[in-house]
């Protein structure tokens, strides 16, 4: 069966009743929307502060493929067999994008047996967070240009406004657009463009923010654009826009619950991407799930170059969490594509393209271990066509590398497919206390914490920036050089070659514009010819996504 059909015959339990029965989870601090989706109460959320945290388990993986890793399913995968194993656990995942959604992916709740359900409602507008956040983001917008409109009293500069507008779906179109035409009843004339909504930083902001006093600072903080002295900056706040931009974020900023195919709670709170955003889930999720369970499972987008490394050096730093355990997700087939194999050619066993391939494993393993001090356990998501033979010298290379590898058949046999897999987890979590090592300080420069991230994680020779975003960089350094840096890079390649696969290694990091993001409390950094709004693909997911006349949805995968 397709992900879709497997998930719709799920025997889910109202999720009023589940919390309750799990976690213990008052009703009254549960908002329903519908009989299997609900918001939990930031008072409820409050109300754990005095309990004693579980241990974190971050899920990420090797650089993505077109042949599939899984690490979605893998996270889910790994809560149900903890469960199963008799601890509590809870998941942490992030919200899907509509985007991806339409365009390559289809849906983004796992798979096979490994998903979380309602899957149609996780996948198209779910609880309406992101149609808030880019509300509120719009509505900052609007109130820019009625500013200009009506007398530009802040004496801000049209051609220095950084602010753009932002839409739940990829549409190439609208990366550079001009508004106001037709006269000035229709406003002032200048050019604008949009994001996709993960990038918009109101997200970011949503996902760092720990109440709902930060929130409203922070969307106060948003540095909107400058004036004409060009240094000068302006903020949302001088347009007394934060308390109505968190009016419209009052119920997306409650994390939401639902439930795995084994009826195991799960919270899916927040979606910004990795490659152009910071792409973690809401700390609030994850901060409530440490003090429900005893295990907080929880993903980071995108390989671990970019998710993990963001985790790490972006959330963990601003909230204090500490992962006990790190999950490094590989399949055979994608690390034979990184071998070189074309994707009609990867059900064949091929030893030699998987050597080739492993130094993309090896490099992301290395720098869990290395740069971060993190144990690590290698997961091998399982496909029908694995051969014996490359399994086993899989495992013995992770072996040599000091890393237990654990091949893992949640896809098709839900969470008891992963019980070796989640048995390894604990074992490994209990031997240590939680901690690791950031890959920059913060006391180092906006550029040396580029560069650190480029030679030491993408293995490059160093960055570059023409003279227009090195003066740039030097001039964020003078207010925010404290800020860790979120690089918006190709997710594909550790170069900013999409193509270059395997573990490219002396290549340069072009920066080729940075973004202040001063509410979410770190600077963009945008590598190579990055889009934050991304395109369709010729052939997109969304011509395959229907519905029936009873209104059941076909189609995602």
């Amino acid at each position: 069966m397709t992900d879709i059909e497997i998930a719709q015959q799920a025997k889910m339990q109202p999720i009023i009743a589940l919390a309750a029965e799990k976690f213990g989870i008052p009703a009254e601090h549960l908002d329903p929307y519908g009989h299997y989706k609900a918001k939990l109460s930031l008072e409820y959320v409050n109300s754990l502060a005095d309990r004693q945290d579980g241990r974190l388990i971050l899920v990420t993986a090797i650089s993505p493929t077109p042949a599939g890793e899984g690490k979605t399913t893998t996270t889910v995968g790994l809560g149900d067999a903890i469960n199963r194993l008799g601890k509590k656990a809870i998941l942490c995942l992030r919200e899907p994008s509509l985007g991806p959604c339409f365009g390559m992916k289809g849906g983004a709740a796992g798979g096979g047996y490994a998903q979380v359900v309602p899957m149609e409602d996780i996948n198209l507008h779910f609880t309406g967070d992101f149609h808030a956040i880019g509300a509120a983001h719009n509505l900052l917008a609007a109130l820019i240009d009625n500013h200009i409109n009506h007398g530009n009293a802040l004496g801000l500069d049209p051609r220095r406004i950084h602010w753009k507008r932002v839409v739940d779906m990829n549409d190439r179109a609208l990366r550079k657009i001009v508004i106001g035409m037709g006269g000035a009843a229709n406003g002032f004339m200048r050019e604008d463009g949009y994001d996709i909504v993960v990038a918009s930083e109101i997200m970011a902001i949503l996902c760092l923010a720990i109440s709902r006093v930060d929130l409203k600072q922070r969307l106060g903080r948003i540095v909107i654009g400058y004036k004409s002295d060009r240094v000068t900056p302006v903020f949302a706040s001088d347009l007394n826009a934060q308390g109505a931009m968190a009016a419209l974020l009052k119920d997306a900023i409650k994390p939401n619950l639902v439930q795995t195919l084994e009826n195991n709670l799960a919270i899916i709170h927040g979606g910004p991407f990795a490659n152009i955003a910071h792409g973690c889930n809401t700390v609030t999720a994850t901060k409530t799930a440490l003090k429900l369970a005893d295990y907080a499972i929880t993903e980071a987008g995108f390989g671990a170059d970019l998710g993990a490394e963001k985790f790490l050096d972006i959330k963990c730093r601003m909230s204090g969490l500490k992962p006990s355990v790190v999950v490094l997700v590989a399949t055979v087939r994608a690390l034979k594509f990184h071998g070189g194999v074309p994707v009609e050619e990867l059900n064949k066993e091929n030893l030699q393209a998987l050597a080739q391939g492993f130094v993309n494993l090896e490099r992301h393993l290395y720098n869990i271990k290395h740069h971060y001090g993190l144990p690590c356990v290698v997961c091998i998501n399982h496909f029908t066509d694995d051969t014996e033979p490359e399994i086993a010298w899989l495992q013995q290379k992770c072996a040599d590398q000091g890393a237990p590898c654990v091949v893992s058949k949640h896809w098709a046999k839900g969470g008891i497919g992963a019980e070796e897999l989640a048995q390894t987890v604990l074992d490994m979590a209990v031997q240590r206390e939680p901690g690791f090592t950031y890959v920059y300080e913060e006391s180092a420069t906006l550029w040396e914490k580029l560069s650190a991230i480029a030679t030491k994680l993408y293995g490059a020779a160093g960055i570059s920036a023409s003279p227009k975003v090195k003066a740039e960089i030097d001039a964020l350094q003078a207010h925010y050089g404290r800020f860790p840096v979120c690089m918006a890079k190709t997710q594909m390649s550790f170069s900013t070659n999409a193509a270059a696969k395997g573990a490219p290694s002396g290549h340069t990091v072009e920066i080729s514009e940075v973004r202040l993001a001063n509410g979410a409390g770190f600077i963009v950094a945008i590598a190579g010819d990055m889009m934050t709004m991304p395109g369709l693909p010729k052939t997109p997911a969304a011509e395959k996504i229907d519905i029936t006349d009873d209104g059941v949805i076909t189609g995602l995968f």
